[in-house]
């Protein structure tokens, strides 16, 4: 039964348990056979059935046990400040290792099988026979031996240390290879784990959690005989870290206030803090695609990838100490000890609920996942959402890797978001060539608070009406993104992937695409060589036909400030002619940047414009007579075709806002006047020579005012701009699947019968439209929220309300568009790969991207992952 956090209260089936007199305080697995340390200093060796043996080990309680990664060894640890070593196959003793040092109860121990560390064993027999007098068993204690006045010290049992010494050949360890106050507080768990800044994951690397609230990143000095030292620290409170557990580069830690703190190692950064229970916690376990974490009030969560609280369930009576994943007779099993003498072996096999993402790839699990990423609010341009966007980042990654990819985060400059890498393989082809495809896209959106109250849903919670999905980032660019993963997986599935797809996510395309060249230079050989690149982050012309878009706008973004030596002045008190005032100048500098019809007075700006050819002249005209043809108001087609023209193929200035010192709606003479203005650039023109022709023009202008103020100009950002060829292969074989997934353009005629309004309020997507020309691209859409005429015929497809059976008519091929806007990402690519991009919208002119409830209608998240599904499978026969 569920509680009221969604966490249900049913318990997965009790497999086996077992009663011992004494605390179970350790656990660990080898084959069949399960060894559990005891508070008695027994290691107790069962199967899945019967208390096979016990091992007295130690004097004192069994603290950890740890089977070693070559399944050589078991290690065991005490309070008695002893380490043991034992064989698995014939659990013999070994070994018996001791610090002449006072190091207390060890709690823990972790073993590199590549260096034989922390004791050298390939070494043990030509070090020095160990000098018994400094053996912890024959050493006086600081507390318990001390005699004080009159006193007499306490007795010692003269068979300790002959006992110890069946426990193997005695070991010291040497004090060089002890490390004093590694935390400032108990060392409470260790493991290692593969260094996430190693390309090849070959080195090791130690983590440590402690009392004194922090985990602890060791390096393994190989030339030094595996000593540690010191990498990072990961800090987050100062509440005890008591237990970790490690899967892939998540690694999790348990705390004293009943938190599960997730960190990512590649990045370091805290992603989430999971408020599992309400008392510490003593145990976790990560397996079979689950997180388990058993408290002091001998309760157990399980949770899913995405933290998810999926059953809650009373394990034991009192602690739950240890815990362990395991498989006995073909099931997935979930073992936990505790205070109460009890091991209980659980089957969790059948606590799955949901099906995993590999073995469901079809539209649910798509919807579900993309449900789970707009939840992240991702705002790149804000400071204080730069965990929602790690976070963000971090299950995009997870996701890939649930999937079937290999995965990295790739770092980015200081304070940026990464960059998320995956790389899908193509099935083994030797008789052809390999061929690579590189999707681009992005995982940060932006900011959409609503204070306003102008959103008629939560806009970071995707929510279904009439046919559409809501939410930020819907439509860019998560929609997109994950309909070419779920593509991608699907052919995984379906072994039908004969090439590389190869992504790169990266989370600050909204802001420019801040770091996102360094990483991908940086990471250049992990990418691979790439043959084709492909990219959805843009729209359709209109509501009803798909498009194929060849043309992007670079742009350059400047800030020109001008600077008085004077502060803020009263103008009626201080106003003269005499006075060069900041705002002035700024007018008078921004004024010859263009002429009175709005074109750019730059010298020698249009110089490199190419003029159009004659195919290009028919893409226009076919595109504006088939928008006239639907809706006559929008005029001639020849002025629109000259409209589409400006808007796509020709540069333009743009200021977008002035602002001053002082007060707002005062009388002052600002000391300071910023104006911020953007330049969009067409292919053949480059983003160096506009800012200096930009930067020599203003400066020429300013000098000719003779003024005393200041001038600085600023290039904030640029791209450059972008031209595809759409005869080249990859958009052919776009075309293709365009045709065969939406049908030809045009194959329905709207009905006499209006499609009925939406009904649910404040979703109308609509923008009031003006029939003395074409605005802007919002007025495409003709102010409604029709059916629209590219819909497949599928049930996946909704239809409109009140829509009739439509005629088929001629097949057409997709509109071959271009745009005014930016992506920074797409030209670099090319650049960088030497591999033609290609760019497939996805969503319609009305989706409102950037704007209040942003949407992106399902069938087109449906459609384009069909489209990408066929373009990822037949690429490579091209």
């Amino acid at each position: 039964m569920p509680t009221p956090n969604g966490c249900d209260r049913s318990s997965p089936t009790l497999f086996h348990k077992v009663k011992n007199d004494k605390s179970i305080l350790a656990l660990a697995v080898y084959d069949s056979r399960l060894f559990a340390g005891t508070q008695a200093g027994e290691i107790l060796v069962n199967n899945a059935e019967v208390n096979r043996a016990s091992i007295k080990a130690h004097l004192h309680s069994v603290l950890s046990l740890y089977v070693t990664k070559d399944k050589r060894f078991l290690f065991s640890s005490g309070g008695d400040a002893i380490v043991n070593v034992w064989c698995l196959d014939t659990l013999s003793a070994l070994y018996s290792i001791y610090s002449t040092y006072d190091v207390g109860d060890v709690f823990c121990v972790a073993y590199s099988s590549a260096l034989e560390t922390w004791f050298d064993l390939s070494d043990k027999d030509n070090r020095p026979t160990p000098d018994l007098a400094r053996h912890p068993f024959n050493r006086n204690h600081r507390f318990f031996d001390s005699t004080g006045p009159g006193g007499a010290p306490t007795p010692r049992s003269a068979s300790a240390l002959e006992t110890q010494s069946q426990k193997g050949q005695m070991l010291e360890i040497d004090n060089r290879n002890i490390v004093q106050y590694a935390h400032n507080g108990y060392v409470y768990c260790m493991l290692l784990a593969h260094d996430p800044e190693e390309e090849d994951f070959d080195e090791e690397v130690l983590i440590s959690g402690g009392g004194d609230g922090t985990i602890k990143i060791w390096s393994l000095e190989t030339k030094n005989g595996g000593s540690i030292s010191k990498l990072k620290t990961l800090r987050s409170g100062d509440d005890s870290v008591l237990t970790l557990a490690l899967d892939d580069t998540f690694l999790y830690s348990g705390r004293v206030n009943g938190d599960v703190n997730v960190w990512d190692l590649e990045t370091c950064q805290l992603l989430r803090r999971v408020e599992a229970h309400s008392t510490d916690v003593l145990a976790l376990s990560v397996g079979h695609g689950l997180i388990f974490s058993g408290s002091a009030d001998g309760t157990v969560k399980q949770f899913d990838p995405q933290y998810e609280c999926l059953h809650q369930w009373q394990a034991h009576d009192q602690l739950i100490l240890a815990s362990v994943m395991a498989e006995c007779c073909g099931k997935q099993m979930y073992v936990t000890g505790g205070n109460d003498g009890c091991i209980v072996v659980w089957d969790v096999g059948e606590t799955k609920d949901e099906p995993t993402a590999i073995e469901s790839t079809k539209n649910d699990q798509l919807l579900q996942s993309l449900s789970q990423l707009v939840a992240f609010r991702t705002v790149s341009s804000k400071p204080e959402y730069a965990q929602d966007c790690r976070r963000g980042a971090s299950w995009l990654k997870n996701l890939f890797k649930d999937l079937g990819a290999d995965t990295e985060m790739l770092s980015t400059a200081d304070s940026t978001n990464p960059v998320v890498f995956a790389r899908f393989k193509g099935k083994d082809t030797p008789s052809k060539q390999s061929r690579r495809i590189l999707f681009y896209g992005h995982y940060d959106v932006v900011p959409a608070e609503d204070k306003q109250q102008t959103w008629a849903t939560d806009p970071f919670e995707m929510r279904g009406v009439n046919g559409y999905l809501y939410g930020r980032g819907i439509s860019d660019n998560k929609g997109p993104v994950l309909a070419a993963v779920y593509a991608v997986a699907e052919l995984v599935t379906e072994k039908d992937l004969d090439m590389d797809v190869v992504f790169l996510i990266e989370g600050e395309e909204e802001c420019g695409s801040r770091g996102f060249q360094v990483a991908v230079k940086q990471k250049k050989d992990l990418i691979g060589d790439i043959d084709w690149i492909l990219l959805a982050n843009s729209y359709w012309l209109d509501d009803d036909y798909p498009c194929l878009t060849y043309g992007l706008r670079g742009v350059v973004h400047a800030t020109v400030q001008v600077t008085s030596e004077r502060p803020n002045l009263h103008s009626g008190v201080d106003g003269s002619q005499r006075i060069s005032e900041a705002m002035k100048d700024l007018i008078s500098i921004l004024a010859v940047l263009s002429n009175n019809d709005g074109s750019v007075k730059i010298p020698g700006f249009y110089d490199p414009v190419l003029r159009p050819n004659r195919v290009e002249d028919k893409r226009y005209a076919a595109i504006s007579r088939m928008l006239v043809a639907r809706d006559p108001g929008r005029g001639d087609a020849s002025q629109l075709a000259e409209q589409l023209k400006g808007r796509w193929r020709e540069p333009s200035l743009t200021v977008h806002r002035i602002t001053t010192s002082g007060p707002p709606g005062s009388s002052v003479i600002p000391h300071t006047a910023t104006a911020t203005l953007s330049i969009r650039l067409v292919p053949n023109q480059t983003t160096a020579i506009v800012q200096e022709a930009l930067k020599k023009v203003l400066k020429s202008a300013f000098a000719g005012l003779c003024t005393s103020n200041n001038l600085a100009i600023t290039i904030d950002h640029a791209a450059e701009p972008w031209l595809g060829d759409p005869e080249n292969t990859i958009y052919r074989t776009l075309e293709e699947a365009v045709v065969n997934v939406w049908g030809p353009a045009g194959h329905q005629r709207r009905g006499s019968v209006p499609a009925a309004k939406p009904q649910f309020k404040g979703l109308s997507n609509g923008s009031a439209y003006t029939r003395s020309g074409m605005g802007t691209s919002a007025s495409l859409t003709n102010g409604s929220d029709h059916h629209s005429q590219a819909t497949a015929e599928s049930p996946s497809s909704p239809t409109s309300p009140g829509s009739t059976k439509a005629t088929l008519a001629p097949s057409w091929k997709p509109l071959y568009i271009r745009e005014g806007g930016s992506i920074p990402a797409i030209r670099f690519l090319e650049q960088e790969f030497e591999a033609p991009a290609a760019h497939l919208p996805c969503g319609q002119a009305s989706d409102k991207a950037h704007l209040d409830n942003e949407r992106l209608r399902l069938s087109n998240l449906y459609k384009s992952k069909d489209i990408f599904k066929r373009v990822f499978r037949e690429l490579p026969s091209k």
